[in-house]
C-alpha cells in the first residue's frame, strides 16, 4: 500500500510530448515509477558481494580501486571519456595454465593465450551485466585485442589493465614488464571494469614485489628486449613477438605489394612465413615468443620447483626455448639484431621494417 509519505518521495512524471507519453511502454515505465517498484542501487556497492561476483563469473582473483588513486592519474580521462561518471575500476585476473604457456610449440602457447583471453573477456562481461541488473552503469573493455586501431600510432586501448591491476594490489610489474601476481605469477591475463559507483573496500598495493629478481626473463628473450639494468626495449619486443599482429602485417602487405610477381614474393617470404601469416589472419594472431612469460617462476604457486633444482627447472623450462630454431625478427642495424646474432647464431634473424615508418617513395619515371 503507498502512503502519502512514499508519494512524496516519488520523482514527479517528466513533461513530454503528448505522442511520447502516449507510448505503451513510456506509460508502463512511468506506473512502475509511480507505484515505486523501480528502485535506486546502494551508492556504494559492498565489496564483499563484488569479488564474490567476479569469482563466480570466472575470475580468479579481483579487487576494485578508485578512480581517483594517484598512481591512475593517467587513466582518469581515458576512462571517463568511455564511460562518464566512472568512480571504481575492478580489476580482475585469470589464470592460465603454466606448461602451456611455457611449450616451445606455439601453437600451444597460443591457444591458451586465446582461449584464456576469451574467458577474461566472458568474465568481465558477465559482471557487467550484473550491475547493470543491479541498477549500475558499467562497461568492460576489451581484454586485448580488438582495441581502437582508428587512434593508431596513438593509444589504442580504452584502459591500461596493468596498470589498474597494480594499483589495486593484484600484482607488481616485474623486470619484464609483465604484472607478478603473488600467488598465480605472471601467467594470468588481466580484465578491468569500469563502473559509476564507490566500492566499500578499495585494494591495497602490494608492499613487496613478487619477482625474485632471477634475470631469466633476460636469459629467455631472443632479441635482446629486457636488460639486466631494468630497460627495455619496446621496439625489439613488440617487431619480433608481434610479428603477426599489427605492425608486422603491415610490413607483411608492404612485402607483397612491392614483390614484382610469386616468384619475388616467395624470394622474400618463405613457405612457412606465409602459413604462419596466412594462420594469424584466419585465427587469432599468434605470438612470437612471450618466453619471458614462461620462465619467470615468481608468485607463490610457481616457485617450488624453482627453489627445489634450479638446474632442472633451467634444463626443462628455460633450455627449450633457447634452444629452439626459428626466425627472430629484428629492425636493421637494431640492438636486437645484434643481440640475436651473438647469443642465438642458432635461430636465423631476418631484417624487417617493423611496419613502424611509411615506406620511402620511389621516384616517378618521366
Amino acid at each position: 500500500m503507498t502512503t502519502t509519505r512514499d508519494a512524496e518521495r516519488q520523482p514527479p512524471d517528466p513533461q513530454l510530448p503528448a505522442k511520447l507519453a502516449g507510448h505503451p511502454s513510456v506509460q508502463a515505465v512511468l506506473a512502475r515509477r509511480r507505484a515505486g517498484d523501480v528502485a535506486s542501487p546502494p551508492a556504494v556497492i559492498d565489496a564483499a558481494w563484488l569479488r564474490e561476483l567476479c569469482l563466480a563469473a570466472g575470475a580468479d582473483d579481483a579487487a576494485a580501486v578508485s578512480l581517483d588513486h594517484p598512481d591512475l592519474a593517467g587513466e582518469r580521462e581515458h576512462a571517463l571519456a568511455a564511460l562518464p561518471g566512472t568512480r571504481t575500476l575492478i580489476a580482475m585476473a585469470v589464470r592460465m595454465n603454466r606448461d602451456n604457456c611455457r611449450s616451445p610449440a606455439r601453437s600451444v602457447a597460443n591457444q591458451e593465450f586465446h582461449q584464456t583471453d576469451e574467458q577474461a573477456n566472458h568474465a568481465a562481461r558477465s559482471v557487467t551485466q550484473a550491475l547493470q541488473d543491479a541498477g549500475y552503469r558499467a562497461l568492460n573493455p576489451s581484454v586485448g585485442f580488438p582495441q581502437e586501431m582508428g587512434r593508431y600510432p596513438g593509444r589504442i586501448w580504452v584502459v591500461a589493465h596493468k596498470t589498474v591491476a597494480v594499483a589495486a594490489g593484484l600484482g607488481v610489474m616485474g623486470l619484464h614488464r609483465n604484472v607478478i601476481h603473488p600467488k598465480f605469477g605472471n601467467f594470468v591475463l588481466l580484465a578491468t571494469v569500469l563502473v559509476d559507483a564507490q566500492v566499500s573496500e578499495y585494494g591495497q598495493a602490494l608492499d613487496y614485489n613478487p619477482c625474485i629478481d632471477c634475470k631469466l626473463c633476460v636469459a629467455a628473450c631472443p632479441v635482446g628486449a629486457i636488460s639486466k639494468d631494468g630497460d627495455f626495449d619496446f621496439f625489439a619486443c613488440t617487431t619480433h613477438n608481434y610479428r603477426e599482429f599489427m605492425s608486422g602485417f603491415t610490413d607483411w602487405a608492404q612485402t607483397v605489394a612491392d614483390s614484382q610477381d610469386a616468384a619475388d614474393y616467395r624470394s622474400r617470404v618463405t613457405d612457412s612465413e606465409s602459413a604462419s601469416m596466412w594462420q594469424s589472419l584466419a585465427a587469432p594472431p599468434g605470438y612470437k615468443s612471450g618466453y619471458c612469460m614462461a620462465v619467470c617462476p615468481g608468485g607463490e604457486d610457481v616457485l617450488g620447483p624453482y627453489l627445489e633444482d634450479r638446474k632442472t627447472f633451467m634444463d626443462t623450462v628455460l633450455r627449450p626455448l633457447q634452444d629452439k630454431e626459428e626466425t627472430l625478427y629484428v629492425l636493421p642495424g637494431s640492438h636486437a639484431q645484434e643481440y640475436a646474432q651473438r647469443r642465438f647464431p642458432h635461430k636465423p634473424v631476418k631484417e624487417v621494417t617493423g611496419g613502424w615508418q611509411p615506406p620511402v617513395k620511389r621516384p616517378v619515371s618521366s
